[in-house]
């Protein structure tokens, strides 16, 4: 036990050194091809690396993915480096010690230049051709087309997957923390794809590289041997182009594995560990460690080899195997993984995540919609709800949370409804095979198809069949999709409902990113000033009216400015909103365009201003029934006019009634805008469109 526990430790050691290692032994890469090195280190070294090419290829069979072995192309650069410094290295031992025999230049060149080709140099010459033709042509080749026909490929498809990942998120199949790791896996692939693409070179550029070392080795042997040791051409040859040919084999072999490995990659991406310790994890696989152990073991047994070097690999890769198969049991027992037990449905049937939902907004639908979500769809719902969130999260001022679309078999086929958090605020029906005609301006012919009322602004409208379409346009109704039907609905329905989606983690954020450019503005104000959830309460009175909060510094600094210990969150945002009105201003109409504006008779705005100062703490404005509806009847008649132009809504009034006034007009009519003198920009240009009176019609 002790002895067991003695091996652990020292293995732990090892991993934590391996960040040192990696540096030491690139150092000692480059050592190599510039220092003599020993025989018996050359024999090491070629040993090791017919063993880490064996390694290489074992975990590239094991691997079931790609991004399980997304640091091969870091391995095949080490192995590619590793192999070229052997070969400089030889080919140095080589050319000064070749005439001394065939066992100059190390005992591993010596065995596959006398043992594999039985000494014949001849016969050495076409296996290395044939080696070089199976690696350079076929393999290498094959394998660095497909990595480069991957990578296209792969970069081509990552926008649509991106794609496919929102769509997933706002449908909810997703959580957030799912798309974050998917979004990091989509990277990652392009990033192997485009390294492998690169690190194919490698090996196409080793396999040359070997034709022009076994060259230059036989043609300086025989000229050095010749002219320098006064050998015979026949004694020359034997000796230079034997060692050339048993060096050149023992390079290709390695090479030829690590191109199978690279075809095998690529056939079938960044890491937040450093190469060390992603290299050291992904390789560490006991069913990869015992085959390489084995045929170390088997090469050791052949008569002529370097028996103790190949049995010694064959031994410490054998421990490694063990040692690697104990971490895994280890690692699986440790695992929280729950196991199957005999629990009845009466037991457990179903979790907290079946019965408690929490999308702050949410799109059921029934059966007959489903296809509006299809995949197959090149411009389905889903990314246009989207599109939708970004453009409204950028006019409102915050990050609008992801919508869950789902269906609901207690729906009719046709229909869907909307919900902010657990409370249903709209529905109505869509037909996914028609299409919606909505009448313009000049219009009056009517259609063949069901009449109903366009959902988001009550227009008249008629589904019709798709093939009606072209009669319908001729007849100047305007054509709308099934989805960009309920998309509009969702929209109108977000934007009346922003307050609501406003949270204080929403705020924190908002509050974090701005303290990167303002730290202390948001250090002095928040919560020195103002706590958190009173700054998120006067930020949901404002989003209340559809004013935009994107300007977070300005209403900071406002913040600051006043004295705000009597004030309660109403009346905060009231002295606020002069400075962001012109952002809901600019949002609505053209710069250049005058801002149409309807007003209240002196007398009615009088009359207003009297009944509020009698009763300053009434929330709600206190106006006769029949006043109140003659009001509401003329400033409907109003914004219709204004609808049909295209034109947004602005009621005018006095500061000091703006804010009873627009409690009043919004339960009635959300789309009328209520501002007060104080709130119209200076460089904006204003007409009085309308007047409303009490009793009076539209002046």
């Amino acid at each position: 036990m002790q002895q067991s526990q003695a091996i652990g430790f020292s293995m732990g050691d090892i991993k934590k050194m391996s960040g040192s290692l990696l540096p030491v032994g690139i150092l000692a890469l480059v050592g190599m091809l510039v220092l003599p090195l020993p025989v018996v280190l050359l024999d090491i070294f070629f040993v090791f690396n017919i063993t880490i090419s064996l390694l290489i290829l074992m975990v590239a069979l094991h691997t079931h993915r790609p991004l399980d072995f997304s640091s091969f192309p870091n391995l095949l650069l080490l192995a590619t480096v590793l192999r070229l410094g052997l070969n400089v290295a030889s080919t140095r031992i080589v050319l000064s010690e070749g005439h001394n025999g065939a066992d100059a230049a190390g005992k591993v060149i010596q065995a596959f230049g006398e043992f594999i080709v039985a000494g014949n140099y001849a016969v050495g010459l076409f296996v290395f051709a044939i080696l070089v033709i199976i690696n350079l042509v076929v393999i290498t080749k094959g394998a660095g087309r497909v990595s480069e026909v991957s990578a296209r490929f792969t970069l081509d498809a990552m926008p649509g997957k991106q794609m496919a990942i929102d769509a997933d998120l706002n449908a909810g199949v997703l959580t957030p923390d799912e798309a974050t790791d998917r979004r990091a896996d989509v990277s990652k692939e392009a990033d192997f794809y485009g390294s492998m693409d690169g690190a194919s070179k490698f090996v196409k550029g080793d396999a040359i590289a070997g034709i022009l070392i076994l060259a230059i080795n036989v043609i300086g042997g025989l000229i050095i041997g010749i002219a320098q040791h006064d050998l015979s051409v026949a004694q020359a040859a034997e000796f230079y182009i034997l060692l050339s040919i048993g060096d050149g084999l023992v390079a290709q072999i390695p090479s030829l594995l690590l191109s199978i490995a690279t075809a095998i990659i690529v056939t079938r991406v960044s890491s937040s560990e450093n190469m060390s310790e992603h290299i050291t994890r992904q390789v560490n696989l006991s069913a990869a460690w015992l085959p390489t152990s084995l045929v170390m073991l088997a090469l050791g047994l052949v008569p002529g080899m370097p028996n103790l070097l190949f049995i010694g690999f064959a031994v410490i890769t054998g421990f490694l195997a063990w040692n690697s198969r104990r971490t895994e049991v280890s690692t699986m027992s440790n695992d929280p993984i729950m196991t199957e037990t005999e629990e009845t449905e009466e037991e457990v049937d179903f979790g907290l995540v079946d019965v408690k939902d929490a999308s702050k907004i949410s799109v059921n639908i029934g059966y007959a919609l489903v296809p509006l979500v299809d995949e197959g769809k090149v411009d389905n719902l889903v990314p246009k709800v989207t599109r939708l969130r970004k453009e409204i999260s950028k006019a409102l001022g915050f990050i609008i949370p992801g919508v869950r679309i789902r269906d609901d078999l207690n729906l009719e086929a046709s229909q869907y409804q909307i919900k902010i958090g657990q409370k249903i605020v709209a529905d109505d029906i869509v037909y996914a095979d028609k299409k919606l005609a909505i009448a313009g301006d000049s219009t009056k012919l009517e259609l063949s198809g069901l009449k109903v009322k366009e959902p988001a602004f009550g227009v008249d409208a008629y589904w019709i069949d798709k093939e009606l379409q072209a009669d319908a346009e001729a007849k100047g109704y305007v054509i709308v999709e099934p989805d960009d039907v309920l998309t509009t609905h969702l929209s109108q329905i977000i934007n009346a409902y922003a307050s609501d989606l406003l949270g204080q983690e929403e705020v924190q954020e908002l509050l974090d990113n701005l303290q990167l450019s303002y730290p202390n503005l948001v250090d002095t104000v928040v919560p020195k000033v103002m706590p958190l959830n009173q700054v998120t309460a006067v930020m949901k009175c404002i989003l209340e009216e559809g004013v935009p909060i994107s300007d977070l510094r300005l209403i900071l600094e406002s913040i600051s400015s006043m004295n705000v210990q009597k004030m309660d969150s109403d009346d905060v945002a009231e002295r606020i909103r002069p400075k962001l009105v012109p952002l809901l201003i600019q949002k609505l109409i053209k710069f250049k365009d005058t801002v149409p504006l309807i007003t209240f008779s002196p007398e009615l705005e009088q009359m207003i201003l009297t009944t509020v100062r009698q009763n300053p703490d009434e929330k709600m404005l206190l106006i006769e029934g029949t006043l109140a509806k003659k009001i509401l009847s003329n400033l409907n008649e109003a914004s219709e006019e204004f609808n049909k132009e295209g034109k947004p809504v602005f009621l005018i009034v006095a500061p000091q009634i703006r804010k009873h006034v627009a409690k009043f007009v919004r339960s009635q009519l959300p789309s009328v805008n209520v501002l007060s003198f104080l709130e119209l920009p200076e460089d904006r240009s204003v007409e009085i469109a309308f007047t409303v009176g009490g009793f009076d019609a539209i002046e």
